[in-house]
């Protein structure tokens, strides 16, 4: 059996035996335990010697107290009080020697001590005070020997798995197999990572994974790495003989997964980098050869050949944009894995572009990347835009830049966080085209005039009244009734906007004007 572990008061981890194991080593053959025997699990890491009557000063934690009872001879009557300040100061028990200056102990004592479970030990006469501190030291500083060379084993056996290339499920394995319990490696979510024992038994870990700290059946020790909390390594024992010993095993397989979850993350790094570099590649046209471009696809699990369709979804300009593009990678890379497993995924700097089958679901695909993203980040939003059908990667590069321009039209139409599809853009896809902003606006105030602006609420109520009659090519009784206007009062308001703009009832080429005017005003950001 393992000794126990206990933290001294120093700070220091030392290893203990109980005081039941004490009255086991062969100096202490004839003591006899006459009170507390519900403490005889106390845990004793150190001796000490009563010389003195005012020995509270002096005693420490998890200390068994010898005397021969000469400092007490005086104060019989204080000796059950004595009981409840030993206990009080965490004293593992007390062994005492009568005879010579105490005959007996009171009543009162004995039964202090069996009412707070503090272990009292009568001494044999002939059994010196070294010997029993020789003996138990020795005893003590042996099993700490052994329970620290097991911990040394096993961090060298865990180092070898890291240094072998391993990773979590080679570390848990080991765990295991040197505990003998079943053991997870879990995410700061508490998704399992890797896990090792019977099933059985995992499926059990699984199910009380949740429970904080630690119980009699499951322990748990944290995974940190570079200030970061990664997750969690869990133990599981049904027989519920996890002990305080093995919990350094675990934080020391902690530490080990730590430093592969570090190295995972490096590794994924790398990659990620170049498959963004070559994915970036393809959809600008400087990857080479279709036969290349296969091949590289191929090799990063891609399916470039197929008919496919491009998303791009860009952060839209709020919150804190590092944050935002981590988790806005991570949460795409997660929807497309399931939608379609062979799907290319790649985070530039402000967007992320996924290039899945042309027969994914890219509307569910967007809710649930926006879904996921929305659990992770408290503010900020993506837009996402819709390529058409792109029959191969020769034709990436048009694709790509339908999503890009789906995704920033959309958003100017729309707000943050919208969807949009290239093919749903209408004219506003041309008027998008247009890089001189200041043209546009030019173009808004020569057409409409004063319903240009917002600076009379009348402006835009009439300005709604145009672009309804514009809708309904000019169905007066239409319009009356979707505004909910009487006849005669729409009949008023066509004259006011006609003294305004212009025949436009008459003028095709002006309602063609004025139509493209309130295009330009609803795209946002122009």
């Amino acid at each position: 059996m393992e000794p126990p572990v206990r933290l001294a008061s120093t700070g220091t981890i030392i290893h203990g035996v109980s005081v039941g194991e004490v009255l086991g080593v062969s100096t202490l053959a004839e003591a006899r335990l006459i009170a507390g025997q519900s403490g005889l699990d106390r845990i004793v890491q150190r001796l000490n010697v009563m010389e003195v009557p005012d020995i509270l000063a002096w005693v420490k934690p998890h200390e068994l107290l010898l005397t021969t009872g000469y400092p007490l001879r005086n104060t019989p009557q204080s000796l059950d009080r004595l009981v409840a300040d030993l206990d009080e100061r965490g004293l593992a028990a007390l062994a005492i020697k009568l005879g010579r200056y105490v005959d007996e102990l009171p009543d009162e004592m004995v039964a202090q001590a069996d009412r707070l479970g503090f272990p009292l030990i009568l001494l044999p006469n002939n059994v010196g005070f070294d010997d029993i501190l020789n003996q138990v030291l020795t005893d003590i500083l042996n099993r700490q020997a052994a329970v620290l060379v097991r911990a040394e084993e096993a961090h060298r056996a865990l180092v070898q798995v890291v240094l072998a290339g391993g990773g979590l499920d080679e570390v848990t394995a080991e765990v295991s197999g040197l505990l003998d319990v079943a053991v997870a490696a879990l995410d700061g979510a508490g998704r399992t990572l890797a896990a090792a024992g019977p099933p059985e038994h995992v499926t059990a870990l699984r199910r009380l994974a949740g429970t904080a700290g630690r119980t009699g059946d499951l322990a748990s020790v944290p995974v940190v790495a570079g200030g970061h909390h990664h997750g969690r390594i869990v133990a599981y024992s049904p027989t519920g003989v996890i002990r305080d010993s093995d919990i350094g095993i675990l934080e020391r397989a902690a530490t080990v997964a730590a430093l592969v979850i570090t190295r995972q993350d490096a590794v994924n790094a790398v990659e990620s980098k170049y498959r963004a570099d070559f994915l970036r590649d393809v959809l600008t046209g400087r990857a080479g050869s279709g036969e290349r471009v296969a091949n590289r696809s191929r090799a990063f699990g891609w399916d470039l050949e197929r008919p496919v369709t491009v998303l791009v979804a860009e952060l839209d300009p709020e919150g804190d944009e590092r944050t935002a593009q981590d988790r806005l990678v991570t949460s795409w890379t997660a929807a497309v894995r399931r939608h379609d497993q062979r799907g290319a995924v790649a985070g530039f700097s402000h967007e992320v572009v996924a290039v899945v089958d042309a027969a994914a679901d890219t509307a569910k695909l967007a809710r649930d990347a926006a879904a996921a993203f929305a659990d992770a980040i408290t503010s900020g939003t993506f837009s996402t835009g819709t390529s058409r059908t792109c029959p191969g990667a020769e034709t990436l590069p048009e694709a790509y830049s339908q999503a890009l321009k789906a995704a920033r039209v959309g958003r100017q139409l729309h707000g943050p966080g919208a969807v949009a599809h290239f093919d749903q853009l209408g004219v506003y896809r041309l008027l998008s085209l247009v890089n001189d902003t200041a043209e546009l606006h030019a173009f808004v105030r020569e057409t409409l005039g004063p319903l240009a602006s917002d600076d009379d609420n009348e402006n835009a109520d009439l300005r709604r009244t145009l672009q309804v009659l514009l809708e309904t090519n000019l169905n007066v009784a239409e319009t009356a009734r979707r505004l909910h206007f009487h006849y005669n009062t729409l009949r008023y308001r066509i004259g006011k906007l006609e003294r305004l703009l212009g025949n436009f009832t008459e003028d095709p080429h002006l309602r063609l004007n004025l139509t493209l005017a309130l295009h330009v005003l609803r795209m946002r950001g122009i």
